[in-house]
């Protein structure tokens, strides 16, 4: 192979390896206080195996047990009673805001 190649092979492997890294780093967890805001201002829905839920949840990292959440998995009445049909579902000040939200967006909804 020519020293050309090798290098754009090394070049190739560079840009690679930094996507990779890039694309998996954990999301910066959110300060437990706007968490703790976010969670008394609103309802979160839902569910077991539901990859986007999963999402959102990393977005809160550890702080995520301080919102108000409710597994429509487990708690499939309550779910019923309030009409989700997706999750994840948040619930603010009664409006529905249906799928993955930013913290800034969450932020903004709930006044915190």
């Amino acid at each position: 192979m020519s020293k050309k190649r090798w290098i754009t092979l090394g070049v190739i492997l560079i840009v690679v390896i930094i996507a990779i890294a890039v694309m998996t780093r954990s999301h910066p967890e959110t300060d437990k206080e706007i968490t703790k805001c976010i969670g008394e201002n609103s309802v979160l829905y839902t569910q077991l195996g539901c990859h986007a839920c999963e999402l959102q949840e990393d977005l809160f990292g550890e702080n995520y047990q301080y919102l108000n959440t409710i597994d429509c998995f487990f708690k499939q009445e309550a779910c019923i009673e309030k009409e989700i049909r997706a999750t994840p579902t948040w619930i603010i000040k009664g409006e529905k805001y249906v799928g993955v939200k930013s913290i800034e967006e969450l932020k903004e909804l709930t006044g915190c």
